[in-house]
Order: structure tokens, then C-alpha cells, then sequence
């Protein structure tokens, strides 16, 4: 009876990695198998796959293309090893291509002021004297002049800060008017 049950069972699954780059060679397209043709095949293949197969697959073509087994350009994928597969390019604008036959560019003048700090002096003396840090301090105030006399319209009068109080007109007394 156990001999009956193995002969019922399919036989097990491939690792994903061999079931893709078996596929991709199956499928032997020029510019790359894309996605949904290596599920097809894999499905037409080997038939009974898990439900999550979808899932699966991208997982396991996403771990490939990181680890270099296999090159993603233009929405399909092809064998790292393959002799038609395109470059590896690296990240950014790739340089412009140089001319053999120009001449070398002149070389770059030096700069009046070299760059960076420049260095501690050596001379004793002047670390002796410690230079002070940060803002200078305020300058003293000399003796203020005396204020002109208000009046004599010689002079405009200085006024404090601020929105000056109210005037207040004189309101006549009732004793002053008798």
C-alpha cells in the first residue's frame, strides 16, 4: 500500500532559482524573459505549485537580481553568465567619452591662497598672548553731552522710546475764572 501512495505522489518541486534559470533558458529570448512569461512556463512545466507561486516567484527573481545571478534591463530578465546578456553599468552618468587624438587639457593654475586652515604659527611669543573669542566687547561711554534746552528750536529734542503719553489739556479752575 505505501508503494501505491508514492506512485500517486508527483514528484517534488525543484528549488525556484533552478525552476527560473531553467526557464529563462527554455524560453532562449534575445532581449529577456519577462515575468509573466517564466511563471508561464514554470506553470506549463511542472504543473501542481503552491497558491502563493505569484508571490514566490517575485521573491525569488527580486533575491537573484540582488546577488548578481541574474540581470534586470528593460523589464526582463536574463542569466548573468549569457554571452548576449547587455553590461553591468554602475550607478549615476556614465563619463563622457574621451577623444584619443585630442591633446591633454592644459593644467589648472594654483590658487593665490592655499586651501584649508592654516597652520599654528611656531613663534613662542605670540602663543603667549591668548586671543580672545567670540564678539568684542562694547566700547565704554564717554561723559553724555548735557541735554539742549528744549524750546529754543535750535536743536531737535530727543525723545524716549516708545509711544509718548497723553497730553492732557489744562481743564480751568473755577476759582481761577471768579
Amino acid at each position: 500500500m505505501a508503494a501505491a501512495d508514492e506512485a500517486s505522489k508527483p514528484p517534488p518541486l525543484p528549488p525556484y532559482p533552478e525552476m527560473i534559470l531553467a526557464a529563462i533558458e527554455g524560453l532562449n529570448e534575445k532581449s529577456g524573459s519577462n515575468k509573466s512569461a517564466i511563471s508561464k512556463f514554470i506553470e506549463g512545466k511542472y504543473g501542481d505549485l503552491p497558491p502563493a507561486h505569484a508571490s514566490l516567484l517575485t521573491a525569488h527573481l527580486a533575491r537573484m537580481k540582488e546577488s548578481g545571478e541574474l540581470i534586470f534591463l528593460k523589464n526582463n530578465y536574463f542569466r548573468a553568465d549569457a554571452p548576449d546578456a547587455p553590461p553591468k553599468r554602475g550607478r549615476g552618468r556614465p563619463p563622457k567619452p574621451r577623444d584619443p587624438n585630442a591633446p591633454p587639457p592644459p593644467p589648472k593654475p594654483s590658487s593665490p591662497r592655499p586651501r584649508g586652515r592654516p597652520p599654528k604659527s611656531k613663534d613662542p611669543i605670540s602663543d603667549a598672548i591668548p586671543k580672545s573669542r567670540g564678539r568684542p566687547p562694547k566700547k565704554a561711554k564717554t561723559a553724555p553731552a548735557p541735554p539742549p534746552a528744549a524750546g529754543d528750536g535750535s536743536a531737535p529734542v530727543k525723545r524716549g522710546r516708545g509711544r509718548p503719553p497723553k497730553v492732557r489739556p489744562a481743564v480751568p479752575s473755577e476759582a481761577a475764572a471768579a
